[in-house]
This record gives C-alpha cells, sequence and structure tokens, in this order.
C-alpha cells in the first residue's frame, strides 16, 4: 500500500513539475476553488438549525436568560426586537430544563390570575377587587397577543361598585390598545374578535361598550358603533360589488371586441335600510257572509182586535218584550231584534328585508371606435343590460359610447417594456458568453495541459525505450562475447516491464542526469 501511494505520489509531482508556469497557476487556482466551495458547502451542512426558546419575553427576562446563556457558552440568536430568543434546535429542551431549574424566565410582566396567588388572609376586600381586576386585564392582554398580526396588547377594564339598594347600574366598559407587527393592520373581522373576547370575558360587558384602539391612535370600535366604521363597511361592500359586476361586464367584453378595446365602470348604491313588511289577508269560507247581521221581529194577538199598549220589559237575553192588554184582557204584543257578527278566516304575514339590496345601478361603456366600428353600439347595451340586470323602474341607466382611446401611455409603456426585455435579454446573454468565454479558456488550458502531460510522457517513454533497448543491446553484446555465463541473465518478458516502469521512474526523479547519459550514449553510437 505504502509503495503504492508513493508510486502515485512521484507520478503526481512529476506531472505536476512538466507543467509551465501558467498551468501550475491553473491547477493551484482551481484546486484552492474547490477546497474553499467545499470547506463552505461543509460549513453551511454543519451549521446548526435554530428554534425559539422562549417567545415574547419581557425586557428583564430577556436579559436575564442572554445572560445565563453566555455564561453557559450555549449559542443563541435574538430575533423580533430581542423578544425571542433562538439556540440550537437540539439544545432547546435541556437548555429550558436547566434554566426552570434556575428559575428563568422570571415572567415579571405576565401578570394574570398569578397575581391571585400572593394574596393573604390579611388582604382588604378592595386589594381583592383590585387585583382581580388587575388579573383579568393580564389574562386579556395575554389572549389578545395570541392573535396574528398583535405584538403586544393592554385591556383595561372599568367595572363600577355594585350597589344593593340602586335598581339602576353604570354599565361596565372596557378599552383595548394593540400595537401591530410592523406593516400589518387589523381587520374588521379580527377587531370584531377582540371585541366579543373582551365582552364575553367580563361579566356585564356588552361588546357596544368595548372600545378598540391602536399604537397609532386611531380608533378601530367606538362605543355604540362607530359611524365612520358603519361607513367604511358600507363602502366596501359597496366596492366589492361594483368589483364582481366590473369583473364580469370587462370579461365579456374583452371576449366580444377584445382586449383593451372596451373599458367598463360600473357604479352601484345599496339600500342598508332594514324594512319589515306586514300583510295581513282575509281568507273567505264558500259562502261569503256578511260580517254583520241584524233581525226585528214582533207579534200581536188580540182576541177582539182592540187594546193599549203598555212598557215594555228587556229580558235577560237582551231581546225587548212588550206587550199590551185589551179592554177584555186578551190582546198580547211580542217584539224582539238580534245581532250577529261573523268572523272571516285572516293571514298575517310579516316579511323582514336584508339590508344590502341594490338601490340604483349605473354602468358605463366605452368602445374604441378606431377597433369597434363594426359593432353597434345598442347591441353592447342590450347585452350589458341583461348581463347585470338592470332594472329602469328603480332607476337603473346604461350608457354604451364609441371614441377613439388615447393609447400614448399604453405604447410608452409597451416600449420600456420592451426596452427593458432586451435590456435584460442582452445582459443575460453577455453575462453567458461570458461564462462560455470563461470556460473555454479553462477547458483550453486543461487540453493544454493534458496535450503537454501527454506529450512529455511519451517522450520519456521514448527514452526509456531507447535505455532498454541500449541495454539488452549491450547484453546481447555481452552474450555473444561470453554465452555461457550471461544465459541465465536473459531477462524475460516481465523482467522487461519491470525494467521498463523502474528506469521511468529514474526519468521522473533525474530528468536532467538521464538526459546526459542519452546525450553521452548517442555520441558514443555516433563515433
Amino acid at each position: 500500500m505504502r509503495e503504492t501511494t508513493t508510486k502515485y505520489f512521484n507520478r503526481f509531482r512529476a506531472t505536476f513539475g512538466s507543467f509551465t508556469a501558467g498551468q501550475k497557476a491553473v491547477v493551484v487556482v482551481g484546486g484552492a476553488a474547490v477546497l474553499l466551495a467545499g470547506f463552505l458547502v461543509f460549513q453551511w451542512a454543519s451549521a446548526p438549525t435554530y428554534a425559539p426558546l422562549y417567545s415574547n419575553l419581557s425586557s428583564e427576562d430577556a436579559a436575564a436568560v442572554v445572560e445565563e446563556l453566555d455564561a453557559s457558552g450555549t449559542a443563541y440568536e435574538l430575533a423580533d426586537g430581542g423578544t425571542t430568543i433562538m439556540v440550537p434546535q437540539d439544545a432547546v429542551y435541556p437548555t429550558r430544563i436547566r434554566l426552570s431549574g434556575q428559575g428563568l424566565p422570571a415572567d415579571t410582566e405576565a401578570g394574570g390570575y398569578s397575581i391571585l396567588d400572593d394574596q393573604g388572609i390579611s388582604t382588604s376586600e378592595f386589594q381583592e377587587q383590585t387585583d382581580f381586576k388587575r388579573a383579568m386585564e393580564g389574562e386579556l392582554d395575554n389572549t389578545i397577543e395570541a392573535i396574528d398580526g398583535v405584538n403586544t396588547a393592554v385591556v383595561h377594564l372599568a367595572i363600577p361598585q355594585k350597589d344593593v339598594f340602586t335598581s339602576e347600574q353604570d354599565p361596565t366598559t372596557a378599552s383595548v390598545l394593540v400595537g401591530t407587527s410592523p406593516g400589518r393592520t387589523l381587520s374588521a373581522e379580527q377587531v370584531q374578535a377582540i371585541v366579543h373576547l373582551v365582552a364575553s370575558s367580563v361579566d356585564g360587558l356588552e361588546p357596544d361598550d368595548v372600545t378598540v384602539a391602536d399604537a397609532t391612535g386611531k380608533v378601530l370600535s367606538a362605543p355604540g358603533g362607530s359611524a365612520a366604521s358603519d361607513a367604511s363597511a358600507r363602502t366596501q361592500q359597496e366596492a366589492a360589488v361594483q368589483e364582481a359586476m366590473h369583473t364580469k361586464l370587462q370579461a365579456m367584453l374583452d371576449q366580444v371586441v377584445g382586449p383593451g378595446n372596451a373599458t367598463v365602470q360600473v357604479t352601484a348604491t345599496l339600500d342598508f335600510d332594514k324594512q319589515t313588511t306586514e300583510t295581513l289577508d282575509y281568507q273567505p269560507d264558500e259562502v261569503v257572509p256578511a260580517l254583520t247581521e241584524s233581525a226585528q221581529q214582533e207579534t200581536y194577538t188580540s182576541a177582539d182586535g182592540t187594546g193599549t199598549a203598555t212598557n215594555g220589559v228587556v229580558g235577560t237575553d237582551g231581546q225587548t218584550e212588550v206587550g199590551t192588554t185589551g179592554a177584555n184582557g186578551a190582546s198580547d204584543y211580542n217584539s224582539s231584534s238580534s245581532s250577529r257578527t261573523n268572523g272571516v278566516d285572516t293571514v298575517r304575514s310579516t316579511v323582514e328585508s336584508t339590508p344590502g339590496a341594490i338601490e340604483t345601478l349605473h354602468v358605463g361603456v366605452v368602445l374604441d371606435s378606431a377597433t369597434t366600428q363594426a359593432i353597434a353600439a345598442a347591441d353592447i347595451e342590450n347585452l350589458v343590460t341583461s348581463t347585470v340586470g338592470i332594472n329602469a323602474r328603480r332607476g337603473d341607466t346604461v350608457s354604451v359610447v364609441q371614441m377613439p382611446f388615447d393609447r400614448t401611455a399604453a405604447d410608452a409603456a409597451a416600449a420600456e417594456l420592451a426596452a427593458a426585455a432586451d435590456a435584460e435579454a442582452a445582459a443575460g446573454r453577455q453575462d453567458l458568453y461570458q461564462k462560455a468565454a470563461l470556460g473555454g479558456a479553462v477547458l483550453l488550458m486543461l487540453l493544454l495541459a493534458w496535450f503537454q502531460a501527454r506529450r512529455r510522457a511519451k517522450k520519456r517513454e521514448q527514452r526509456a525505450t531507447m535505455i532498454v533497448e541500449q541495454v539488452t543491446a549491450e547484453r546481447q553484446a555481452l552474450a555473444a562475447a561470453a554465452p555461457a555465463e550471461l544465459a541465465a541473465a536473459e531477462p524475460e518478458e516481465n523482467e522487461t516491464d519491470l525494467m521498463r516502469e523502474e528506469l521511468v521512474q529514474i526519468i521522473d526523479r533525474q530528468p536532467d542526469e538521464v538526459a546526459d547519459l542519452l546525450r553521452g550514449w548517442l555520441a558514443e553510437k555516433s563515433a
């Protein structure tokens, strides 16, 4: 093994020694570049992967943890403005266990219900209520900070003291101040989530009594509902409806007249009034009776046909009965009346309309007269009317006009884009040419070095062959002079190959001495 290694090392040294100065520089620089690239790849592959050790730390806790990591020699990185500490992934759990044994992090600003752990028997009622309020505020702070995009949150609760002998109590209110990540804003859904989260966590707190503001002082939600917030929500809803109709119409027009030959604008007004309609319908039977009916009946009976009237008496059933007695006392008179109210089947229905219906819709379409002369504006108008459901009774309008488009800006932008694309392509080609030229030069140098080494190897082989032939000739001459003594010394084929390799090694180690020897032999031969 050692001889083989020495053999290859000698060959490499001989080959490298046969290079020119430029070839040696190329080999040295290329080898150094390969070693540097390998070192960088190894360093990148062996670099540890960092994982969060603790997040959302207070400044005191972060300073204490960093000091302990420095003392123990643990590698770490800081992120999120120093509130997050990163350590190598394989050291996360051992480091947490070690720091926990030392009481870190102390969680000095956590608050929450841990405040109640320090209460004793001598704590006053006022202190208990204050600590309870602080604990709720701390828990709400931590809960809101868990929302995506919220870095910090501060909650203040105003809980009035309950009075037993007072029928009306002041409402409980809350204020929330949130600090978002740089470049992030809270959406309306996130603001409503914060409002309902706080309202649901505090007894007696209504969502309308929660105020939410951001770090810039902008009110995101105000008690009783913010008019600005409502207006913004309505504007967003109208914009969404307009955008949906605009997208639909523009896609249709691009298919009809071609892209860039038509533009459309949609203005939609939505009705946000909440309406309730109550309807009362009468359902008649097969025979429709009158709503009220009245009847009156009179009966008179007399033996002789004469008599005098007397005062009537009202009966208990509401009928009036009047009787008269004749001269002989045999006459009789009865009068009765009745009234009745008939019931009719009725159906009462209540319909409540949802806010957000389209109140009016206005659509404007402009066609490029230079490319749409063969298209009738009336056809486009009918197409738009059918597509978005234009209703003339509610005041909807559609306007389609043809006029030339000003394409100066579009042409300039297209020219700039084309120039930028050409410049980028030219830069890419130039970079490719440079890389190809550099690669070709390196390849050419390697080929030249290879050809030079091969030529030198052939020369060495020729020198070795000449030496072998010279030695063989001398031995043959000696064998002719003394054949019996040198017959046993005739080299075999394998001995000749071994001699050749040894001579090649001698030539590699001592090229100058071998050259002088050959010159001497050639001089003797010519003499």
